[in-house]
């Protein structure tokens, strides 16, 4: 089980520091209006992942459990999505043409607006939703219960609020452009190999079960 929660957590902290609208978010408050509002954006988003994972585990979980041929189906979905998330993530990784420029956000925020803004961001981009549904189906693939699927939320969310914590503390010090723009290839190539794994492993573990 650890391994498997191992490779699940490296995709996920890959896709966690690359580039994408949590990151936005963040890097755009703090760079206008400091580390405070954008920490509690932070906050916001790492609430918003714990919605996510609860939702998928538990709904998948009763999907599964009132029916169990669905798991085969959703292991040729969730596998397929976690191929193309790798795959994107290769060529952007070949391309080197990852967009990280980030438009500081000078409208004042509050603690509990900043901390909305984190979870709308979340909740309303349709990626972390297939993302988590995916990684679910994954965990569920694995053989694992809906409960070891749930126990999983926890470690996604945080190591998205250490590490949009980081960015959040980074970008209001206004020097960390530069710097990310450097290692966004690496983080893109780490993601794409550890979903790329997922996702293949999942498929083919589909196909075995199709066949028997």
């Amino acid at each position: 089980m650890f391994s498997i929660y191992a490779l699940t957590w490296l995709g996920v902290l890959a896709a966690q520091m690359s580039p994408g609208p949590n990151l936005a978010a963040v890097a755009s408050v703090g760079l206008a209006q400091g580390r405070r509002p954008a920490l509690f954006v932070v906050t916001g988003i790492s609430s918003g992942m714990l919605v996510w994972s609860l939702a998928t585990a538990l709904g998948l979980g009763v999907l599964i459990e009132a029916f169990p041929l669905s798991l085969l189906l959703l292991k040729f979905l969730g596998g397929s999505y976690l191929l193309f998330l790798g795959i994107k993530a290769a060529r952007a990784t070949v391309k080197g043409g990852a967009n990280t420029t980030f438009a500081p956000d000078a409208r004042p925020l509050t603690d509990r607006l900043a901390w909305r803004r984190g979870v709308l961001v979340l909740l309303t981009n349709p990626k972390a939703a297939l993302m988590w549904a995916a990684v679910a189906s994954f965990l569920f693939g694995q053989g694992l219960s809906a409960w070891h699927v749930l126990a999983f939320g926890p470690m996604g969310a945080l190591s998205g609020l250490v590490i949009y914590g980081t960015y959040a503390w980074l970008f209001s010090t206004g020097a960390a452009m530069r710097g990310y723009s450097r290692f966004t290839n690496w983080f893109e190539g780490v993601f794409a190999a550890a979903f790329g794994a997922m996702g293949a492993s999942l498929i083919w573990a589909g196909l075995r079960e199709a066949r028997n």
